[in-house]
């Protein structure tokens, strides 16, 4: 039987700002110490692996249902948790989807779309601008300094004079892993008349005495403040994002979400997760003591490295960047190469994993930093 050519999407109708566009993801390769997606390393508590078990089992018996349109149970359950810090969070300020992608695809559903614009402070989270191109919103890349930071003066005048209807501020900042000021914050949210999304998808690893921009969202109801359950939690695989914003918002979205988005399942599996809450974010300080060991290993192998307060740590600087990870790839540790020239992005894992990679850019390095 004679095969059928493959069509190319060249062949296709596709939309002409998708052409000539990969979509994201990270190399998935089989290796010893994958430390490449910012997942947190450690498994899930036994005790909340028994809640989970229980817990579907009873969504599960209603599955020929659908869902709880709205998801008002694990609404008031994540306000609940966001509460913890001191802020006082409505349910009628939070939203959930599948993964903060959705949640920020909503949002520019909603906000963006044909004939308006999103900026964001690149190099920043890279599905930012491709949730953009995929919503047909036009995409503006802002400034950063040369050493990754935000000039509040010149990104409010660049703000200023793009006047995006959707400004995007990732803090702690993926992949330079650093937090913005809340001053910062206020003075873009103050410089545009658009809905300014601050991207917290690693609020839970900032360092001691980093504020979380919830604290801004009393009088801003065009701010919003995203979250997700994939980091701090450890539950990448149950795909769970959520925003914080005045109500009006969660009513923008609710006229852009799919009917019954989240499933039976996954409500069931979060709200039972966020039961197990302390359990669940007791392995925070040990992800940052990781990360805080690589970077104090870094300067004594000719390396240095981005203030982080992210699990992960973007180092360098190296003369040739994808040649280092090849390098490391080699020894069987897996970084990412986030495309800025010099620079590697390391996840910070458990102690073993962490052992494997400085040993493994130990041997490295004096043939790869910059300079050597």
């Amino acid at each position: 039987m004679t095969a059928t050519p493959r069509t190319s999407l060249d062949q296709l109708p596709l939309r002409p700002e998708l052409r000539g566009r990969t979509p994201y993801g990270a190399p998935q390769l089989r290796v010893s110490h994958r430390l490449n997606t910012n997942e947190n390393p450690h498994p899930l508590p036994d005790e909340l692996l028994a809640t989970l078990g229980e817990a579907l089992g009873h969504a599960a018996v209603d599955l020929n249902r659908y869902p709880d349109r709205d998801a008002v149970a694990l609404r008031a359950d994540l306000a609940a948790y966001l509460s913890r810090g001191g802020e006082r969070i409505d349910p009628a300020q939070v939203w959930a989807a599948n993964g903060s992608n959705e949640v920020l695809q909503q949002l520019l559903q909603a906000f963006g779309g044909a004939g308006r614009t999103a900026l964001g402070f690149t190099p920043s989270y890279s599905m930012h601008p491709i949730i953009s191109a995929g919503t047909g919103t036009a995409w503006v890349d802002g400034h950063r300094r040369a050493d990754f930071t935000i000039d509040a003066a010149q990104a409010v005048a660049q703000v200023r004079e793009v006047r995006p209807d959707v400004v995007f501020v990732t803090s702690p900042n993926n992949p330079t892993g650093t937090a913005v000021a809340l001053e910062t914050i206020e003075q873009l949210h103050d410089a545009t008349e658009g809905v300014v999304v601050v991207d917290e998808a690693y609020a839970e690893f900032a360092r001691t005495g980093t504020p979380s921009a919830l604290t801004l969202l009393p009088g801003r109801p065009r701010l919003v403040v995203s979250r997700t359950m994939s980091k701090a939690f450890g539950m990448a695989g149950l795909r769970l994002g959520y925003l914080a914003a005045d109500p009006a918002v969660v009513d923008a979205v609710q006229l852009v979400r799919l009917p019954y988005h989240l499933s039976s399942l996954t409500q069931a599996a979060a709200r039972a997760a966020l039961a197990h809450t302390d359990a669940l974010l007791a392995t925070v300080d040990a992800v940052k003591d990781q990360r805080d060991r690589i970077v104090a290993a870094l300067p004594g192998l000719g390396l240095t490295s981005v203030p982080s307060d992210a699990n992960f740590v973007l180092f360098g600087r190296f003369a040739d960047a994808p040649a280092a990870w090849q390098a490391l790839l080699d020894r069987d540790v897996l970084v990412r190469d986030v495309g800025i020239p010099g620079w590697l992005r390391v996840t910070a894992g458990t102690p073993a994993e962490t052992d494997a990679f400085l040993a493994a850019l130990g041997e490295i390095a004096p043939d790869h930093r910059l300079g050597d």
